[in-house]
């Protein structure tokens, strides 16, 4: 009788392809310590799983000298396929760098639609240069940063995929007024 060693790297990685081919893998996202992104997303896919760290290219200066550097499009988050189990999920609070997987315990992990990765992934395959932006939703009390009315606060009404609609209000009179403005110029207050 022979005894062959055993490589448990490639029984690990079958088993977390396993779990990524699973109808019941779903998107989790992970948050990490400030800057440790690209450790927690190295320890991790050496271990199997299905990442996603999408990045954006930015300008910056040092010495003088202009170059554009790739930076985590999310700081602080990057993002896992998986189908969860209690085990995999002990695994994965021992990887250094990760603060948690946002959600509750183990079984009620918050997750990210589809969809929504989707659309992150074909924007990152697409090579558009993509700039941050303040999460903005309609009702939610915002600032303008630049132009004429820079300062100003009023209420987000109305969005559109570039204008939103501007209120602003005097309560005591229970009147308002809007305009109509481009939502880059808008922040939230």
């Amino acid at each position: 009788m022979s005894l062959e060693p055993v490589d448990m790297a490639d029984e690990l990685t079958t088993r977390q392809i396993d779990h990524l081919t699973s109808p019941s893998a779903k998107w989790y996202v992970l948050w990490t310590r400030s800057h440790c992104e690209d450790m927690v997303y190295n320890q991790l896919q050496a271990k199997g799983f299905h990442l996603f760290l999408p990045k954006m290219d930015i300008w910056m200066r040092r010495n003088g000298n202009r170059y554009r550097s790739p930076v985590p499009m999310f700081p602080g988050y990057l993002f896992l396929h998986h189908a969860m189990e209690k085990e995999a999920y002990l695994d994965l609070c021992k990887t250094r760098g990760l603060v948690k997987l946002l959600g509750g315990r183990w079984d009620q992990l918050a997750t990210v639609p589809h969809g929504e990765i989707e659309a992150v992934q074909r924007l990152v395959r697409s090579g558009m240069p993509a700039v941050p932006h303040p999460y903005l939703r309609e009702g939610q009390r915002v600032r303008i940063t630049h132009g004429l009315l820079a300062g100003m606060e009023g209420i987000l009404r109305r969005m559109n995929t570039t204008k939103g609609l501007f209120v602003i209000s005097i309560d005591l009179l229970c009147r308002s007024v809007a305009v109509e403005l481009d939502c880059s110029l808008l922040v939230a207050a």
